[in-house]
């Protein structure tokens, strides 16, 4: 079963321009079973989509989140069927608490694109760089996404490999152009939040893969020093910003058995 398992759609990310149904219809034309929505810190987009009540029998759409972290670059968030944490809405945690909250709840988490932009990319966080094991406590690495280079997700599956990590791949699509240009095709049916953790967890992954975007000039001041650092700064700030929104749902979390 093929998955695009990184979509962003409007309603849901901010910088992203489609509609659910649109991305629905361009990876079922592409023989695609299914999709996990990954908006930035919302649930927004898959809500709205959900409380439409759309269903389609050869077609899934799965709630995930593609989260902010205040010092290690974004991650792919699945949570369990019926559990979404009101800490994941909130950007800014550090990585730390964020493997707390996730397998606190029964869910799982992988880093995107690790070798990706510098702003957001876990290899190029200091945090993670001087603390390179914290990989073990991942369930999953994204080998390979639509908007990245070759050579970085090269690198994204060689890491996979050192720390005997799943791989997944996906589109990272904002726009209609990248939809379905990258995958992770499934040995086992996959018609839950659930099925899709066991499967990643089981590691019943037969591959992955896709055609990489092709290089925009964009992509040079995606990695300056200008919007890196600024990027990094920003997300610092809201994570300061938002700690006292957090305390209340971090007193009350419990460490996993």
């Amino acid at each position: 079963m093929k998955f695009d398992l990184h979509c962003h759609i409007k309603g849901g990310s901010i910088d992203s321009s489609i509609e659910i149904d649109e991305y629905v219809n361009i990876l079922r034309q592409k023989g695609f079973a299914g999709m996990l929505i990954t908006d930035h810190d919302s649930y927004k987009g898959f809500n709205a989509w959900e409380s439409e009540g759309k269903k389609y029998d050869d077609f899934t759409v799965l709630k995930g989140i593609e989260y902010d972290t205040r010092d290690a670059g974004h991650f792919i968030v699945i949570m369990p069927d019926g559990v979404e944490s009101k800490l994941l809405t909130i950007r800014g945690m550090s990585l730390k608490q964020l493997i707390k909250v996730v397998h606190a709840g029964g869910g799982i988490l992988g880093a995107a694109h690790p070798f990706g932009a510098k702003a957001a990319s876990a290899m190029f966080c200091r945090k993670v760089r001087r603390n390179p094991d914290i990989f073990k406590k991942l369930d999953f690495l994204e080998g390979f996404n639509t908007c990245e280079a070759k050579e970085a997700n090269d690198k994204a599956v060689a890491l996979a490999k050192q720390y005997s990590l799943p791989c997944t791949g996906g589109s990272d699509s904002h726009n209609k152009a990248y939809v379905g240009k990258g995958f992770t095709d499934f040995s086992s049916p996959i018609k839950s939040n659930m099925d899709l953790i066991k499967s990643i967890k089981a590691n019943e992954i037969r591959s992955f893969g896709g055609v990489e975007r092709e290089f925009l000039l964009r992509h040079i001041f995606k990695n300056s020093f200008a919007a890196t650092w600024g990027f990094r700064a920003f997300n610092r700030s809201v994570g300061l910003v938002y700690v006292l929104r957090r305390r209340p749902y971090l007193s009350k979390l419990k460490s996993p058995k």
